[in-house]
This record gives C-alpha cells, sequence and structure tokens, in this order.
C-alpha cells in the first residue's frame, strides 16, 4: 500500500482539480464560486493556502460557519447585561470573552469586577455552580447542531445532581435554515457548497437534501484535512460538469445518512426550534433551540428576565455581509487596519473560526 502525506496528496491532486475546474469554468462560461460553510473548513483553506492556489480557476467563499460569529449582537448584548447581575457568574467558551457587544464585551465587564468564567466543556460550568453555591451561574449555550448534545446532557446532569444555581443561555443556531436564507437570495450565485462535517456528523446527510432536490446545487459533505476539501471540491467539479445536483458525503469515515441518532434524541429530549436572529441575517425562523418548558428552571432567558437596551452592530463592521457571502473579509474598509486579532471590531475577526481571523493570521 502507497503511503502518502498530506503533502504529498495534495501535490498530486491539485492539477487533477485545476484541470477539471477549467472544464467546469468552459461549461458554464464564467468563473466558479463554491462556498464552504464551516469556520473549520475556513480556517483549514486558509492555512493550507488552497484558496490562492486555486484562485485563478475558482473563488471559494466563506458562509455562515462560525457560531460566535453568527451570534446576533442583542445576543451579545444580553449576555453582557446578564454578567451585570449582581452575584452572577457567566461561563463561557473562550472566543465570546472579546466579541464586542453595543457598548461593552465580557472582557471589559470582567476587569471591571464581573465574574466571567473561560470554560473548555458545559461540564466545567457544573463544577463551577457547585463550588459556588451562593452564586447565579449562567452557561453561554453557544454552538451549532455539534454542542447541542454536550449541552443537553450537562442540563441533564444539573437535573440529576439537583442544581438551582445553574442555567443555560441557549443561542444555538441550527444550519440547514440558515442554508435557506442564503439559497433564496437572488444576489448570491453559488455553485457548490462544501458542507460542515462536525455538523453532519449529528444531523446526518439527508436533512442537507433540499440543496440539491430544490435548488439544483450540489453540495458535499468534507471533513478537516486539507486533502478532505480538496476531496470535496473535485466531488463538486464533477457534479458541476456532469450537470449534476446531489448532495453527498465526502466524510465516510464519520458521518453518515441519518446522523447521530441517540444524539439527535438527547437535543429533542431538552431544546425544540425556535426563531432566532442571526448576525447579518436577521431573523430566521426556526433556527434557534430553545429550553423545553420542562427544563425551564435551567432556561436562563426565563430565570433572568432582564430588559436588554437596543442593539447596533459596529460602525462599519461588514461581519454581517461576510457570513452572507456578499463580502470577502478584505472588502471591510476596517480589516487589518482599525480591525485586527489586537483590536477587533466584529467577531469575525474575534473568533478561532471567524473568516477575518483566518485571512488575516494566513493570507
Amino acid at each position: 500500500m502507497l503511503d502518502f502525506s498530506d503533502a504529498q496528496l495534495g501535490r498530486l491532486f491539485l492539477p487533477k482539480l485545476i484541470d477539471l475546474a477549467r472544464k467546469a469554468i468552459d461549461q458554464l462560461g464564467r468563473p466558479l464560486i463554491l462556498m464552504e460553510v464551516c469556520g473549520t473548513h475556513t480556517v483549514a483553506i486558509s492555512r493550507s493556502g488552497l484558496r490562492s492556489l486555486l484562485a485563478d480557476h475558482m473563488e471559494l467563499r466563506s458562509g455562515p460557519g462560525c457560531p460566535v460569529c453568527v451570534s446576533d449582537q442583542s445576543d451579545i448584548d444580553r449576555i453582557i447585561a446578564l454578567a451585570r447581575v449582581p452575584g452572577v457568574i457567566i461561563a463561557t467558551f473562550g472566543d465570546m470573552v472579546r466579541v464586542p457587544g453595543t457598548e461593552s464585551s465580557l472582557e471589559k465587564e470582567r476587569a471591571l469586577g464581573a465574574r466571567v468564567e473561560i470554560c473548555y466543556s458545559p461540564r466545567e460550568a457544573l463544577s463551577i455552580a457547585k463550588g459556588n453555591p451562593k452564586n447565579e451561574v449562567i452557561f453561554v449555550g453557544v454552538g451549532f447542531e455539534t454542542t447541542m448534545p454536550a449541552i443537553a446532557l450537562t442540563i441533564a446532569e444539573a437535573e440529576k445532581q439537583g442544581l438551582n444555581n445553574f442555567t443555560v443561555l441557549s443561542i444555538h443556531k441550527r444550519v440547514p435554515p440558515a442554508m435557506e436564507v442564503l439559497l433564496n437570495d437572488p444576489e448570491l450565485r453559488i455553485d457548490g457548497f462544501i458542507l460542515p462535517g462536525h455538523v453532519c456528523t449529528i444531523t446526518g446527510r439527508k436533512v442537507f437534501d433540499f440543496i440539491s432536490s430544490e435548488y439544483c446545487i450540489p453540495a458535499v459533505i468534507a471533513g478537516f484535512e486539507a486533502t478532505d476539501i480538496m476531496q470535496a471540491i473535485y466531488l463538486l467539479l464533477h457534479q458541476i460538469i456532469r450537470g449534476e445536483a446531489k448532495t453527498t458525503i465526502g466524510y465516510t469515515r464519520l458521518v453518515h445518512e441519518d446522523g447521530n441518532e441517540k444524539a439527535r434524541m438527547i437535543i429533542d429530549e431538552f431544546f425544540e426550534s425556535a426563531d432566532a436572529p442571526w448576525r447579518g441575517f436577521g431573523s430566521i425562523p426556526g433556527s434557534g433551540m430553545a429550553l423545553r418548558a420542562i427544563h425551564q428552571r435551567f432556561d436562563a432567558v426565563r430565570k433572568f428576565p432582564i430588559e436588554v437596551p437596543p442593539s447596533s452592530p459596529p460602525e462599519g463592521c461588514a461581519c454581517g455581509e461576510v457570513l452572507r457571502g456578499k463580502f470577502k473579509p478584505r472588502d471591510c474598509p476596517l480589516f487589518g487596519e482599525v480591525c485586527t486579532p489586537s483590536t477587533p471590531v466584529g467577531p469575525c475577526m474575534v473568533s478561532s473560526e471567524g473568516a477575518c481571523a483566518a485571512y488575516y493570521q494566513y493570507e
């Protein structure tokens, strides 16, 4: 059996991709535009140089694949307002700390005395709650379908332990409804989608069938190595050349037709779909996940019904346009000048999966 490194595979594969891209361009009569809908893919594409290597033949455009980035300004402002409630400890993943709200950020609130704890897993928030029985611990539930099962299991554990000082602020997002918004945008022309492997590990392939069956656009679920992404592009180009439109699995080592049934069951037990605001998109029906009424004592929104002042995105920030695939990060007038990883204006420059951060660091 031949043993190739990823770099060797890439060098062998690249000429085939370019040859296929030329054929696809000849067939379409215009340049190709493919979109990756996963922040991890965005980082891998930028880090590997794939975007620049293929730039003469296709445009690889980033979409709403970063869960921190798509969190609406109103969500960020709510988290900040909760951090100001006396006795509250905010437990959150690290990227959320530096995301600017309308007037502040969790980082600034922590400097002013607020209790903000960074967690690497939801279960750490339980430990914080047990160690601080006189405080209210609010865990910020952010992420796509990938993180929902772990947070649901954490709530189950809190229920089992009888913790009364632990709640979750659910700002989870579901990917398929956002894809429908993109597909219905008359200004956006995408020839193929690279779909998120992490999400599809949970959801399975079938929930994304509508991309090809209703909108006649090919889509491939991809893994996260550069060679995985190249394989996905290869499969997309073959479909485009043949005039086909299917939603297929490239990430066969982890993704199955129906996904992870146990994970979906635990999600359904604790969460139900709800309308949710997305940065740059507005409110998308059925795209959020709210705690079911039976678990409402763990719902931070119900337990802390605070008033949040009107929110507004940072002036001049183009994160919304980047997330909708309308802009590349470099199209934003603030990119690399006013907005940098050390002085971020918007979340796309904060998050480790943000398109602006990936372009700044690698491109």
